[in-house]
């Protein structure tokens, strides 16, 4: 059975079918919230990183938001199959002892270790990140406004159901609630060169974009990753504006942006292609568009997008008949080695998808390339 399934838009389909696909063709990468589906991408993630795009040259452009912003991070830095083994070795033994007679861990808790974890992955590495020659990297966040301006015990609950009826008439008027705020690495390798140019259009939703500095880096990247309730909000992040910041993925589930409204001129910088390792094929907008199937098709954002995804009869043959999720963080509860068993299996099995897809570079079949 194939493990990998290709999606393409219509622009991404015209280029494929005429050159194939060459790493120069590459302007954008992005990387879905999800939480531990993304593990199912670290095979992936290796090889593109580690063996495919450093045969080109060109400027990329790496958007992330919560899980998806620490894989985009993580490829930043010098040598980064080791460190995305890495960071697939402590996601998967990450552990928060729920406490006798209690549901979960508190919010606290789980905040404080994972600021933790997040500062003794990067410490002493953050500079990479910033300046690296090629890649500019995107953190989206979710910053609340009004009622979600900061967390609170009540106003918070309500804020987000406010949120998610708002959400439900109009997507854009979400943002009376929550706007996105994107933290930009600089434009080039050297400090102070400014934020590099949003890889998107943000006229889809209220948007503003702050500098990605040494002093914000792991509060913006903690803050992409704090689901609300789980995690505790991250207030104040120095050089942005004041208020309560949560995951990206509330606003940018899986990143469907605008990208094709700013894709480069054709020789420009390559084709401009947004290549996106995915784990399933619906790019849905926002968290809380997850029900609201109507907005999981593709749109013109999407044209110049080619989606790579795990197929879903292959994904049954997964422990538990699917993808790692946060649901297992329940189902497994404090047995943290029958949980560790069950992602190590799927992350071995996931290295299919990296083979299949390195096979498919040296002979590109149009044939298995899907419509998104």
């Amino acid at each position: 059975m194939k493990a990998l399934h290709l999606h393409a838009g219509p622009g991404a389909r015209r280029h494929i079918a005429q050159n194939g696909l060459r790493p120069h063709d590459i302007g954008v990468i992005p990387g879905a919230a999800g939480g531990p589906k993304g593990l199912i991408l670290g095979p992936l993630d290796r090889f593109i990183f580690g063996q495919w795009l450093p045969q080109s040259s060109q400027p990329v452009d790496l958007v992330g938001a919560s899980v998806g912003a620490w894989r985009m991070a993580t490829a930043c830095l010098h040598d980064s199959v080791p460190a995305f083994e890495r960071l697939e070795r402590d996601y998967i033994h990450q552990h928060y002892e729920t406490p006798a007679g209690q549901k979960r861990p508190t919010a606290d808790y789980v905040s404080a270790r994972f600021g933790d974890s997040l500062k003794d992955f990067y410490g002493g590495r953050i500079r990479e990140v910033l300046q690296h020659p090629r890649y500019r990297l995107h953190i989206v966040t979710s910053r609340g406004r009004h009622l979600l301006a900061r967390e609170h015990a009540w106003r918070t609950p309500l804020g987000y159901f406010g949120a998610f009826l708002t959400n439900a008439v109009r997507r854009n008027a979400m943002g009376a609630w929550l706007e996105r705020v994107v933290f930009s690495s600089a434009a080039g390798a050297v400090a102070g060169a400014g934020c590099a140019p949003l890889p998107f259009a943000t006229h889809d939703y209220p948007t503003q974009q702050v500098a990605l500095t040494e002093a914000n880096f792991n509060l913006a990247l903690q803050a992409s990753c704090s689901i609300p309730f789980l995690l505790r909000a991250v207030h104040d992040i120095p050089g942005a504006p004041t208020g309560a910041y949560w995951d990206g993925g509330i606003t940018d589930y899986h990143l469907h942006l605008d990208y094709a409204h700013t894709a480069p001129a054709q020789g420009e910088r390559g084709a401009g292609l947004v290549l996106y390792p995915h784990f399933q094929q619906a790019v849905v907008p926002g968290w809380l568009d997850k029900s609201l199937k109507w907005r999981h098709g593709a749109t013109a954002f999407l044209d110049n997008m080619l989606l790579l995804a795990p197929n879903p009869d292959w994904v049954k043959s997964l422990p538990n008949g699917k993808l790692p999720d946060r649901r297992d963080f329940t189902h497994y509860g404090n047995d943290l080695a029958a949980r560790v068993k069950a992602w190590n299996t799927a992350t071995a099995a996931s290295a299919q998808l990296a083979d299949e897809l390195q096979e498919w570079l040296a002979r590109p079949d149009m044939g298995r390339v899907l419509p998104l």
